[in-house]
């Protein structure tokens, strides 16, 4: 799967309850609501550099799939995780949190699971192709509670409907 392109956020609901769990100082937060990044994926087979873009900051991860790597979150802290590709999905996990990202159509998905009962998302736009958008939605439930972790187990393939209605 093809995950090149530059996207940029222009919505966001529960930001700021997303990043006080996260441990987010309260700077972060507050530049956070107020500024809408750009995410550049460069891809060259098994390699990948992601780039995040503000007018305050730019942070660049390279990372090969399969390997674990060390990223700096925004505000400085220091997480490890490993990214691997799975029908077509890229899944980053470590100990605290999974993120699936997945292309369909002109739109990339990106669904997180964390261990706490809130909910977080991002609506952006692929500003490489015109009408094309990015849809993350972090989802923070306990792990026999995640709807995220329970779909990724049962192996389904729809994300979309289980992004617009995680009950279902």
């Amino acid at each position: 799967m093809d995950f090149n392109g530059t996207w940029k956020v222009y919505s966001e609901e529960n930001l700021e309850e997303f990043l006080k769990i996260v441990g987010a100082p309260e700077m972060v937060i507050k530049m956070r609501k107020d500024v809408k990044p750009v995410i550049i994926i460069e891809q060259k087979g098994k390699d990948f550099t992601y780039t995040i873009k503000t007018p305050v900051f730019t942070k660049v991860h390279s990372f090969s799939l399969g390997k674990e790597i060390e990223m700096m979150t925004i505000d400085g802290r220091k997480i490890k995780c490993t990214v691997r590709e799975e029908n077509g999905k890229l899944i980053a996990e470590n100990d605290k949190f999974t993120s699936v990202r997945e292309i369909q159509g002109d739109e990339m998905i990106e669904v997180g699971c964390f261990k706490s009962p809130q909910h977080f998302s991002e609506l952006s736009f692929n500003v490489t192709q015109p009408c094309s958008r990015f849809v993350s939605a972090y989802s923070l439930f306990p792990d026999s509670h995640c709807w995220l972790c329970n779909l990724h187990q049962q192996k389904q393939t729809s994300l979309t409907r289980q992004l617009m209605d995680p009950s279902s």
